[in-house]
């Protein structure tokens, strides 16, 4: 049984749009299961619309009690930004919802988790035990205390909030719905449908053949980059993995750091952001045969490991039901001989990028991950993680479930999500080949009217 929720602060603020934004912070216990373990404090931020009465007149509490949509992000580590600046809101806003941005447990304001944080926990088993709380699992009975907690006045038949979810979001709903249907309304998935695995092998050997073909897209837009990657690896190696060091020396650009660039291969505009780098790192190689601080800097911003490093730390546990992920991607890779570094550099074939990976190699190169190395190969060996997401709950699921899928998503493949809607009772899929994974972001008009087309036409 899940307690609500102890609410700590709200404080409401008007912005411009005529929104009133609220900022939430509620303690709830590390562990839900066991209490006495002590607490955490999570953040969110509410959006509702802010119109001027007409009257003096108080309004009546229960018309201002409008349906609860909870927002979970993408990551897994990430925050999530003010909803002013998140363009999906509005629309949902203007259909009569009040939203709740939450920043799940160890990010943003949420007993944020950094190398430094996490040290305070203790020796290296200590904060690896620690980070075992930070799944999707405690992220849902997160959600369901918090509902707890804002709709303790409203009627019992009102008490139910819809989900949504953004990529990891999506996962974290699926496990919603597994556990505690009896908590949600209806549900929303964005480039989010989990594959019904017990680990991440299938995901990567799937990601890695798309990756493929995005870094065979990339260089067929910008041909003139296939010998600038070239000379910039070979620059990045000339020394070993330390000829370039970053952050005052604490981290080193290593070759495989910068071909690390290719996760954004899977966003729309990521290709032009890529070669943006690619030139700039060229150019300084022509003019003064080094890189730069101001080029190593540019490289860097577009980087989230030293500053998110839950993602580092549960990006491939964050699949992972009974398994361990024992260092997947690494793994996998070297069945894709077209990603065999060494190799490429020596031979005529293009280098290519890698995607959303998580390499053993990156707790050597970032100098946060550095001093988590230990801790991050606990959680790579780890095998006893709970079930992610009840298939037999699933099944006979009585929430409404409403997906955008997207075809040429780079990060959650096309095939292994259609393979888990079809095991999900009342699960509905908008399809497009046209938007890629972010498109709830960059997209949003297209993508929202398709996804709520689902749950608002009758059947043609």
């Amino acid at each position: 049984m899940i307690q609500a929720a102890k609410i700590l602060e709200q404080r409401s603020h008007l912005v411009s749009g005529k929104l009133r934004i609220t900022e939430h912070f509620f303690s709830v216990p590390r562990d839900h299961a066991n209490p006495s373990s002590g607490n955490i404090t999570l953040f969110a931020r509410s959006a509702l619309k802010h119109d001027k009465p007409l009257s003096s007149t108080p309004p009546d509490p229960k018309k201002t009690q409008l349906p609860w949509l909870v927002y979970l992000q993408g990551g897994p580590g990430f925050p999530c930004g003010p909803p002013q600046n998140s363009p999906w809101v509005q629309p949902l806003l203007d259909r009569g919802y009040q939203v709740l941005c939450l920043d799940q447990r160890g990010t943003g304001l949420s007993t944020a988790i950094s190398q430094s944080s996490l040290q305070l926990r203790g020796d290296e088993k200590v904060q690896a035990e620690y980070m075992k709380s930070f799944r999707a699992d405690s992220i849902v009975k997160d959600c369901e205390a918090i509902r707890k907690a804002l709709l303790a006045s409203y009627p019992p038949e009102d008490q139910k909030w819809s989900i949504m979810g953004q990529s990891f979001g999506g996962f974290c709903c699926t496990t919603y719905l597994s556990y505690h249907p009896e908590g949600v309304k209806e549900a929303f998935l964005f480039g989010g449908i989990p594959p019904s695995r017990n680990g991440p092998d299938d995901v990567y050997k799937k990601l890695f053949a798309r990756v493929k073909k995005r870094n065979e897209q990339y260089y067929a837009k910008y041909p003139e980059d296939v010998e600038r990657v070239r000379r910039i690896v070979k620059l990045l190696g000339r020394f070993g993995d330390e000829t370039v060091r970053t952050q005052g020396g604490e981290g080193f650009m290593t070759a495989r750091r910068f071909l690390g660039m290719g996760i954004r291969f899977g966003f729309h505009g990521g290709f032009d952001q890529v070669h943006e780098h690619v030139l700039r790192a060229d150019t300084d190689l022509t003019y003064f045969g080094h890189l730069t601080k101001p080029t190593i800097k540019a490289v860097e911003t577009g980087e989230s490991f030293d500053t998110n490093v839950i993602y580092a730390l549960l990006h491939e546990p964050c699949y992972c039901s009974g398994e361990a992920s024992n260092w997947s991607a690494e793994r996998v890779r070297a069945s894709f001989p077209e990603f065999d570094l060494e190799a490429t550099t020596e031979s005529s074939s293009p280098v290519y990028f890698s995607g959303e990976v998580v390499y053993p190699h990156y707790f050597d190169c970032y100098p946060e991950l550095k001093k988590l190395k230990t801790v991050g190969e606990m959680l790579a060996q780890n095998s006893d993680w709970p079930k992610l997401y009840d298939w037999e709950q699933l099944a006979k699921n009585e929430v409404p479930v409403y997906a955008a899928v997207y075809y040429d998503d780079m990060y959650v493949d096309f095939d292994l999500s259609m393979e888990t809607a079809a095991r999900i009772k009342g699960f509905k899929t908008f399809i497009t080949n046209a938007v890629y994974h972010e498109g709830i972001r960059t997209k949003t008009e297209e993508v929202l009217k398709g996804v709520l087309a689902l749950r608002d036409d009758v059947i043609d």
